[in-house]
């Protein structure tokens, strides 16, 4: 299947017209006073995911017939698109193994690396150029003379190649992806960082890849994905006034924290009219942070609410001199292509999970302190009077003109004689715009005034304090409260500090105030006592939808039945397990001193910390010296080489940063054990030779021997067991310390084909190492 070609020419930044610019003014005025005055506004594997599966499996299930009325969800029929090499008639669904050629795949500050990877497995041109997307605007306040030699590598880089280039200041990169339309309704998009679920926010599949991915993408055009368990998430009733799409993801975060999603495709959908009270600025905010809720996709429908925002957009683009052509990135032209016959999901398609939140019981909540999963109500923080020394107005998830306008809002109602009302001066606000359109927009219709008249210091356009770089930092002791996307303890800051988030309206009224609090905008309606979510769709009100349910049911059933009796059958003829063939060179046991993080959800930012994710030259030394620093600065001090390093449950969630992966191996620690692991930190490990399998069981067993109060936990424990993984025969052997119990537990098979990446020293040498291979 080709990919559809767009042209490259590159949109540049200029002031905008008069004309335009009161245009875009009345368009976000009109989307506010809708705000305002309506009521319209919720497995147990035993190996990396990669290591599941058994090629020949793959190989088997591919080559089936499907028949063609076989329903395929919406993430299933992006995926279908945009996969290369399948079987005729093949459909595709969760669970398959595809090589996918994106639409589109981006990379920020990281591109230099990339480039870097690159350059080292012997690629010199890239593939597609009009596929790549580089932007910069993780580390834009640094005027180092590194940092600026390495925007200037890659904007020279860009330049070489035919790339369409961003630099700094022009805004976030996935802001750019969304407002240039490069991430388009019913495409798919990849990006090397962990918020690019943000693009399903305009129906757009986005997904996260690794730096590694994107050096292969660069040279070949393509990578390698496994279709995720897809969750659907069904709203219903509408938001009510004062409550808005952050207090939405807030929320689901924190009713929904026991990893119902981790490792999901979500998909969004309800019934019109509550589909209609989430703009797209709302959408945006959730797609953006169910990367934090553990997904791998946040995907919303392609409707009316879409369309017609685009549409505006178009109109824009129009007037701007862009786009005016039936083939332009946001065009009439290609609009009226796309809503011809837009992609949606199949009545009757499975999904994994269902889920369903009724929008109309929530009210505006609070996330934090310092984790994504403690949700509160905003009244009930409201009561407990809780100091804040900084607040942000910041990031991809709500820094767009709209957040802007909310915010101002604040001090506007709040304003006497028409005099701006200033913070105090034990507060320090501080805003950055999701890119410069976005400010050129909020400064023509004066919000950024108002918030500067209120003493807010404002930021270049980029990520900045939200991922701990430049000014702004939280020092030991302070509390901050953000409208970004990650809270987690140290990331923003100081691991000594509390970070909170909210609704830009929660920010900005909290900074006026110096202690959470909302603007009061909120009334709670009759009848409503707590927030109605749980499993399943909340109400099937189609007849066709509950026919189309149960008859996928019973389809499931069926065949959970039919693989029962396969797998009955293949165990009484073949006997014991089969051993897994191990290469030349690679170690057939591999044993080692546990050593025991015992706490679930540990993140990239607690394994290795995002101050140090852009320092392109820290040595292999230092990376072992900082990590784990973030979760406990006593780690580096504890462990020792060789040591086998055991956690909880979704270790490495978070971020798409590498280093998670190779900080772990520069401390010379070969292998991790963890109850379960997040998708890209198992993805990254793989990459770069990291090994690593789940083993539930252990966990719960050192948890046992280990059990100690809240108060008093170890965080990082030498327990004298010791564990010896036989890869040969696929299984764990545990011995308790020197008198205790001995024990062995079967896990998943780590193929020859993953034991080939791991021995080359990761996919980067593989790939080189495929490349640099005589051909016959």
């Amino acid at each position: 299947m080709s990919v559809p070609q767009l042209p490259r020419s590159i949109v540049r930044f200029r002031t905008a017209p008069r004309l335009v610019t009161c245009c875009r003014a009345f368009r976000l005025q009109q989307h506010h006073r809708q705000q305002q005055f309506s009521t319209s506004q919720l497995r147990p594997l035993d190996v990396f995911h990669s290591q599941v599966e058994d090629g020949s499996a793959s190989t088997l299930l591919s080559s089936l017939k499907s028949a063609p009325s076989t329903p395929q969800t919406l993430t299933e029929k992006i995926v279908q698109r945009y996969s290369q090499g399948l079987a005729k008639d093949k459909l595709v669904k969760s669970g398959d193994y595809v090589t996918l050629s994106p639409h589109k795949c981006m990379t920020h500050d990281n591109s230099w690396p990339v480039a870097l990877k690159f350059m080292s497995i012997g690629a010199s041109e890239i593939h597609n150029p009009s596929q790549i997307v580089m932007t910069l605007d993780h580390d834009v306040q640094n005027k180092s003379e590194t940092n600026i030699k390495k925007y200037s590598q890659i904007r020279e880089f860009a330049k070489k190649h035919g790339i369409d280039f961003y630099p700094a200041g022009r805004g976030i990169g996935h802001q750019i992806m969304i407002e240039e339309g490069y991430a388009w309704p019913g495409t798919l998009a990849v990006a090397s960082d962990s918020h690019s679920n943000m693009y399903g926010g305009v129906g757009c599949l986005g997904t996260p890849v690794v730096r590694t991915d994107a050096a292969s993408i660069w040279a070949t055009g393509r990578t390698w994905w496994q279709i995720p368990p897809i969750a659907k998430v069904t709203f219903t009733g509408v938001l009510s006034l004062g409550v808005t799409g952050k207090d939405v993801i807030v929320a689901l975060c924190g009713l929904f924290n026991n990893d119902e999603v981790l490792n999901h495709a979500i998909e969004f959908t309800g019934a019109d009219e509550s589909m209609k009270s989430l703009h797209i600025d709302d959408r945006l905010a959730i797609a953006n942070m169910t990367t934090e809720w553990g997904a791998l996709s946040g995907l919303f429908p392609i409707d009316s609410t879409l369309k017609n925002w685009l549409r505006g957009r178009a109109t824009i683009a129009a007037l701007e001199g862009d786009g005016t052509d039936s083939e332009g990135r946001v065009s009439h032209g290609r609009l009226d292509k796309l809503f011809a016959k837009p992609l949606k999901a199949d009545e009757g398609a499975r999904y994994k999970k269902r889920l369903f939140l009724d929008l109309s019981t929530l009210s505006p909540y609070v996330s934090g302190p310092n984790s994504v999963k403690v949700a509160t109500p905003l009244l009930e923080l409201e009561a407990q009077d809780l100091r804040v020394d900084k607040a942000y107005l910041i990031s991809c998830t709500n820094s767009r003109a709209s957040d802007l306008a909310a915010a101002a809002k604040v001090f506007t109602t709040a304003a006497e004689g028409g005099v701006i009302p200033k913070i105090p001066s034990s507060v320090k606000l501080y805003i950055a715009a999701a890119s410069s359109k976005e400010q050129e927009l909020a400064e023509a219709i004066g919000d950024w005034k108002v918030l500067l008249d209120a003493g807010a210091t404002p930021l270049p356009s980029g990520c900045g304090p939200c991922i701990g770089l430049g000014t702004g930092l939280l020092e030991p002791g302070e509390t901050g409260i953000s409208a970004s996307n990650r809270n987690f303890k140290g990331r923003m800051g100081s691991t000594e500090a509390k970070a909170y988030l909210a609704s830009p309206e929660v920010v900005a009224a909290s900074a006026l105030h110096g202690k959470i609090c909302g603007p009061g905008w909120y009334k709670k309606a009759d009848g409503v006592d707590g927030v109605v979510r749980g499993e399943g769709d909340g109400a099937i009100k189609v007849v066709d939808d509950a026919l189309s349910q149960i008859i996928a049911q019973a389809d499931s059933l069926i065949a959970a039945g039919e693989k029962d009796l396969d797998s009955s059958s293949t165990s009484s003829s073949s006997g014991p397990r089969s051993e897994t063939a191990i290469l030349p060179g690679f170690p057939e046991l591999v044993t080692g001193e546990i050593v025991f993080c015992d706490a679930d959800n540990i993140n990239t930012d607690g394994i290795y910390p995002g101050k140090y994710t852009y320092q392109d030259g820290i040595t292999p030394t230092q990376m072992a010296e900082v990590c784990m620093s973030n979760y406990d600065p006593q780690f580096s001090a504890l462990a020792k080489e060789g040591d086998i390093l055991v956690s909880g449950f979704n270790f490495g969630c978070g971020s798409s940063r590498e280093q998670a992966a190779t900080a772990i191996l520069a401390r010379k620690i070969p292998l991790v054990i963890a109850g379960s692991f997040g998708n890209i930190f198992g993805r990254n490990s793989i990459n770069n030779a990291l090994m690593g399998v789940e083993v539930p069981r252990l966990v719960a067993r050192l948890r046992e021997a280990f059990k100690e109060s809240k108060e008093a936990k170890t965080l990082t424990r030498r327990t004298g067991w010791t564990l010896t993984w036989d890869v040969r025969k696929s299984r764990v052997v545990v011995k308790e310390g020197e008198s205790g119990e001995e024990w062995e537990q079967q896990v998943g098979e780590l193929p020859p084909n993953v034991q080939e990446i791991i021995a080359k020293g990761g996919l980067e040498k593989w790939v080189k190492s495929e490349i640099d291979r005589p051909r016959q």
